[in-house]
């Protein structure tokens, strides 16, 4: 029974994690990867396609989304929105489903 959940945490963690080097000697999207330059991890992914969406800008999507898996990706983007929902809901005195709601153009309940 430990040897699955061994394996199954090995997995998740596997699909978050990047190689320091992903691209062989070169980084995201084929620039250089010099020695000692870590490669950007999920968080920095999901804020920068986040960012590039805001912005329209295709090149900046495209990019951000080779950084890490589609998987490790969704999983920043979502905390992303969780946390951007939770410091709104703080920064407004509101429960975060109603700021959720109003950012999405909904009617609150």
């Amino acid at each position: 029974m430990f040897g699955r959940i061994r394996t199954a945490y090995g997995r998740l963690l596997g699909a978050t994690r990047t190689p320091s080097r992903p691209d062989g000697p070169t980084g995201p999207g084929g620039r250089p990867n010099p020695a000692g330059k870590r490669a950007p991890n999920l968080f920095e992914a999901a804020a920068a396609y986040v960012s590039a969406c805001a912005e329209d800008d295709q090149v900046g999507i495209d990019e951000a989304a080779g950084w890490v898996s589609p998987e490790a990706l969704s999983f920043g983007v979502n905390e992303l929105a969780r946390r951007a929902v939770l410091a709104l809901a703080r920064e407004r005195d509101q429960p975060p489903h109603a700021v959720a709601r109003a950012l999405l153009g909904l009617p609150t309940r």
